[in-house]
């Protein structure tokens, strides 16, 4: 899709179209940056290339940049100030770019990573219209450890008046209904002993992984039907004739209200306790990367819309289906939206192969660039009109 094609929806008709045309300027630049991140995979926290790519990227069109930004090697911050001094708006445009261990870009992080720079390259080419300052962060670690918490503890949303990120999907929606999560490490240890010849003398810490396992498929039946717990086995022992003296598996916890998905952790800690205790083995349970629900600025969200429409692109209807994210934990602290953009037919799983294959099609490149330019043009509505940033932030504090 030609982006100078379609007409911008108002206001500010002739800054958005400069907006789309700086985009298409750079629509080489923008999705080489996409390819290239989806060809080269780099889980949560080991994103050095794809950060440094960014970095370079947002660097050359005239933002300050620190990378790393914060305690996390991987994190990006750029700034470039409007030309009308800074006393206005700061608005954040987001990216993000890990992959998932093994299966690479099935959640479609490359073309997030793109169309966040691409709005930064479209803001730049507008900075001089308005007061206040554009701000880019490219957030590592979303799929684990909750990389955007980091950066938040860190002061790299200090000021932040409102933050933009888009998501691919395979379907397209403007509000974002986000399970909180928290990822959960568990470590039982035993005693090895030989197999055949002792088994007696052994603690068998692969059977608390199993009992544990079970524990949570009979504690299924009677969770809530937005609840999720789900975990892979890590560690199980080395040989089949060795008693396991460790086993290590990872869990997610998952729930949309926060009441109840408190009531889960603990919960889950008592059934590891309990496997333990039957096992004889002892246990360590370890909770990190928690992402919050989310709370959806409604009145960004509807200028979102306003201006994908512009493109012929028309929000589906509401599905049950969630997910979650540490665009959650931004929610909670500023004016946030986190819309989605079909980028495959529906039923299209994410974390799948044929995701990920999605993720490097004409038309996911042609949302990439559709997603970087309302992110720029809404951006721009904040950066011009105080008043609605000073909108966005009553419905914010009035959502508590």
């Amino acid at each position: 899709m030609l982006l100078t094609a379609a007409r911008p929806a108002g206001p500010y008709v002739e800054a958005k179209a400069r907006i789309a045309s700086a985009i298409e300027a750079a629509r080489d630049e923008i999705l080489d940056l996409s390819h290239r991140i989806h060809e080269h995979p780099e889980p949560a926290f080991e994103e050095r290339q794809a950060a440094a790519w960014i970095a370079e990227t947002v660097a050359r069109h005239g933002y300050r940049v620190e990378h790393p930004a914060g305690r996390l090697e991987t994190a990006v911050r750029g700034t470039l100030p409007g030309g009308r001094g800074p006393r206005g708006s700061r608005v954040a445009v987001l990216s993000e770019y890990d992959a998932l261990p093994g299966i690479g870009h099935a959640c479609g992080h490359n073309t997030m990573a793109a169309s966040g720079v691409g709005a930064a390259i479209g803001l730049a080419a507008v900075a001089g219209e308005v007061a206040g300052e554009i701000v880019f962060l490219g957030t590592p670690a979303e799929e684990r450890g909750s990389g955007k918490q980091f950066m938040l503890d860190d002061g790299l949303f200090a000021g932040v008046d409102a933050a933009i990120l888009f998501h691919p999907s395979d379907l397209t929606q403007i509000e974002a209904r986000l399970l909180a999560s928290e990822d959960v490490d568990v470590t039982f240890l035993g005693r090895a002993s030989h197999a055949a010849s002792e088994p007696w003398e052994g603690v068998n810490a692969l059977d608390a992984l199993v009992l544990l396992f079970g524990s949570i498929g009979l504690w299924r039946q009677q969770l809530r039907p937005d609840a999720r717990v789900h975990g892979i086995i890590l560690e199980g022992g080395t040989a089949a004739n060795i008693i396991p003296e460790r086993g290590v598996a990872r869990f997610m916890i998952r729930s949309s209200d926060q009441a109840y998905f408190e009531w889960m952790r603990t919960r889950f800690a008592e059934l590891c306790e309990a496997a333990a205790r039957a096992t004889g083995c002892t246990v360590n349970v370890e909770f990190s990367g928690r992402s919050e629900t989310m709370r959806h600025n409604r009145l960004i969200g509807d200028r979102y819309l306003a201006n994908l429409e512009a493109y012929g692109i028309r929000e589906d209807p509401p599905t049950p289906n969630m997910g979650s994210s540490d665009m959650g934990n931004v929610s909670l602290a500023l004016p946030t939206i986190h819309p989605s953009i079909a980028i495959c037919p529906p039923g299209v799983p994410g974390h799948s192969i044929e995701f990920r294959e999605a993720a490097r099609t004409p038309r996911a490149d042609d949302v990439t660039l559709i997603a970087a330019t309302v992110a720029a043009q809404v951006a721009y509505e904040l950066l011009a009109d105080r008043s609605l940033v000073e909108a966005a932030w009553r419905e914010f504090r009035g959502s508590r």
